[in-house]
């Protein structure tokens, strides 16, 4: 089963440069989308059932913000919308589902750039995901976390640590919860399989040739509970495939 995890910045800005030609040509069996920014029903979503996927979505209450979606070529079971919390599920950003035995988790993490107040969310927010799915792999034991994480985890992952050793998705608190979800029970699937650097998802938007350059931060994960670690065929990005300020990340499971 090969999974995609991409942050589409605006489902119809993306759908204007190509992204269902993209699908077109099957990039995985799952696709786990984050930042929609539109109800299903704002997009030619018939086009992409006629590709194969099978569709569940979450928006976010406020029009043009946040929203995730999983397109599926295997069946979808046990779909579940937020996590329990107000202000998350208001945000539209969690979904789970049942796929092919495993459950997938797509979450869109929140940003703290805009200022101290969201900074504070981010980490509340944090806190409140990974009680989410402790409790959920409780009950469902082979866990699939897709999403924008919103995080640097470590040096390797950044193309200018020092620089931005101060900057939101790189401080100190936020590595260090990366670093609790690794050491309890998941895996970086894609650090599973190499230690290359200079692999990034995400490249910022304000300056032009920061992307020409890979000049970006891996800020999008596949993660896995440790009983799939084994199951983990291959995994990579996809830097190439433009049509977002992110790219798509993915992995290839034996299951």
């Amino acid at each position: 089963m090969k999974v995609i995890s991409y942050n589409l910045n605006g489902i119809r800005a993306a759908i204007k440069k190509g992204f269902i030609n993209w699908l077109a040509t099957n990039p995985a069996d799952v696709v786990c989308i984050q930042e929609t920014k539109a109800e299903k029903e704002n997009i030619d979503f018939e086009a992409i059932t006629n590709l194969g996927y099978q569709q569940c979505w979450f928006s976010a209450q406020k029009k043009g913000y946040s929203g995730v979606a999983i397109f599926s070529k295997l069946p979808i079971k046990n779909i579940m919308l937020g996590t329990g919390h107000q202000q998350s599920d208001f945000e539209g950003r969690v979904i789970t589902a049942e796929i092919n035995g495993c459950t997938i988790v797509n979450a869109y993490y929140p940003s703290g750039t805009s200022g101290p107040l969201r900074q504070a969310y981010k980490m509340q927010w944090l806190q409140e995901f990974y009680t989410y799915i402790e409790a959920l792999k409780k009950k469902k034991a082979k866990l699939i976390i897709t999403g924008d994480y919103n995080i640097a985890h470590n040096p390797i992952d950044i193309h200018d640590p020092k620089g931005n050793k101060n900057s939101s998705g790189f401080l100190p608190d936020e590595r260090a919860w990366m670093d609790k979800l690794y050491s309890n029970g998941y895996t970086d699937t894609l650090r599973h399989i190499t230690q290359q650097p200079h692999l990034y998802s995400w490249w910022s938007m304000r300056f032009p040739t920061v992307r020409l350059n890979n000049k970006g931060w891996r800020i999008d994960y596949i993660s896995v509970t440790n009983n799939l670690k084994d199951f983990i065929k291959d995994a990579g990005i996809l830097p190439n495939v433009i049509h977002s300020d992110h790219c798509p990340v993915w992995v290839a499971l034996a299951v």
